[in-house]
């Protein structure tokens, strides 16, 4: 059980919280990631961990400059509007794209070829009793699932949510977000860092309409501007470690990156990580079940890049790794009321994603349950596809054990994930429940969990 002398206070963790959204937004390689780096590099030397080092990652860096978006009926630009937006990460840049504006339609997507797409993306919702469905079992004392549905922070595509109007022919592409609560523009999306060929832009869901409503009128015409920047640079990973009582491994890990200031993604899991090796240097090596190495990794938002490196650079460590945790987002779930987004006072679902190994899978469910971590999902690692959706995912392609944490409000990856989305009530009891799991896994080998996996790699 967890010492609670030990454990950092809910103000503490919050601080940590405050202190990385305050130094602003954290993209790949931008100052406040930089900054986040080198915080964590120094509390995890503060905390007297050993081994503390920066591990390189390349990853594509990506700054957009100046951009703008101006629409206009075909043959008047004097009648010109300017379209508040911003631009999707890693497309292309242009000085000034000019050309016909055409609604996509997927039956008929002949139509935007040589011209720029206007592309309608409302964001998924799905009723928690499906999203409930998925696993095999969840905790919502109170039945709070039961008449709901969660805004997921996806609009149709994901990633690939340019590819249909760019293998249509489109020279360039407007995405609307339609019913977006907050009807906001800033949405960085998508986050594999992946090049696009094609300039493209977010616009608000009520501008979408706006610009329907010209095209209803008749031909229009737009003009994207995108002056960009992107460029291959070294970020690095911070990893500190503990001694245990053998050199089985298990790691604790989140990521230091966010789209925006980003409270909850993932200034949140930074102070998890944080408050993970704050409460473990102060127990005797006699009594942590194993090594313990505490990961805050690069590249989130660039395609899980800062993961990838480390699970490459330590392959002959994850046969040795009994689990991995991975700590993201303690978000309060929110609501759009009268224009503004506020949390409806519920914590938003909770995701753990559970490699298939069934006495795993039981103390994870006791833990949410003595944590009284309500509106938690149990979800094998495959529920939305072969991995996880968190950077932990990449351990469970390893063939590594996981408890992967996670929540996934609609404000993500947009600039409304501020200090007040955070659920500042689910810091001590997930710290205490990440707590818990570590104390799980003494006496339990690597070679003994992998043992009795009933379906750790599907």
């Amino acid at each position: 059980m967890p010492r609670d002398a030990l454990v950092p206070s809910e103000d503490t963790i919050y601080g940590w919280i405050q202190q990385v959204f305050d130094r602003g937004v954290r993209r790949p390689g931008y100052p406040a990631d930089i900054w986040a780096i080198e915080f964590a590099r120094d509390r995890f030397a503060d905390l007297g961990l050993e081994n503390v080092r920066l591990e390189p990652v390349e990853l594509p860096y990506w700054e957009p400059g100046q951009w703008s978006l101006h629409v206009w009926p075909t043959g008047d630009e004097s009648a010109a509007i300017e379209v508040e937006c911003f631009p999707l990460p890693h497309s292309a840049p242009t000085t000034g794209l000019v050309s016909e504006l055409t609604p996509f339609d997927i039956t008929a997507s002949g139509a935007v070829q040589g011209k720029i797409a206007l592309f309608d993306a409302p964001l998924m919702r799905t009723p928690h009793k499906i999203l409930a469905g998925l696993g095999s079992w969840h905790y919502d004392p109170g039945d709070t699932y039961s008449d709901s549905a969660q805004v997921l922070p996806f609009a149709r595509g994901i990633m690939s949510v340019m590819e249909p109007s760019i293998d249509a022919g489109a020279i360039g592409f407007i995405g609307a977000l339609s019913d977006y609560p907050g009807d906001s523009c800033d949405y960085y999306v998508p986050y594999d860092a992946v090049e696009r060929p094609t300039p493209g832009v977010w616009i608000r869901g009520s501008a979408g309409q706006t610009l329907r409503e010209m095209l209803d009128a008749g031909n229009v015409t737009a003009k994207i501007v995108v002056n960009s920047r992107r460029e291959t640079i070294t970020t690095h990973n911070v990893v500190g470690e503990l001694p245990g009582t053998d050199e089985d491994i298990v790691v604790i890990g989140s990521h230091h990156d966010g789209p925006w200031s980003s409270a909850v993604e993932d200034a949140s899991g930074i102070a998890l990580v944080l408050a993970q090796a704050k409460y473990w240097s102060q127990i005797p090596q006699s009594e942590r079940s194993h090594r313990l190495v505490f990961l805050l990794n690069s590249g989130h938002m660039a395609g899980g890049a800062g993961t990838k490196a480390f699970i490459a650079a330590h392959q002959s460590e994850l046969a040795r790794t009994v689990l991995e945790i991975h700590l993201e987002h303690t978000a309060n779930e929110c609501e759009e009321v009268d224009g503004k987004v506020v949390p409806t006072g519920l914590p938003e679902s909770r995701w753990w994603f559970t490699s298939r190994i069934p006495a795993l899978e039981t103390a994870v469910r006791e833990v949410i349950e003595s944590e009284g971590l309500r509106r938690s999902l149990l979800l094998p690692p495959t529920a939305f596809g072969d991995r996880p959706t968190t950077d932990g995912g990449d351990f469970h392609l390893a063939g590594v054990p996981i408890v992967n944490y996670l929540t996934a409000p609609f404000y993500l990856f947009d600039s409304q994930d501020t200090m007040d989305k955070i659920h500042r009530e689910s810091l001590v009891p997930v710290t205490r429940a990440a707590i818990r799991l570590v104390e799980w896994t003494a006496g339990r080998t690597a070679t003994q969990m992998r043992s009795v996996a009933t379906n750790i790699d599907s």
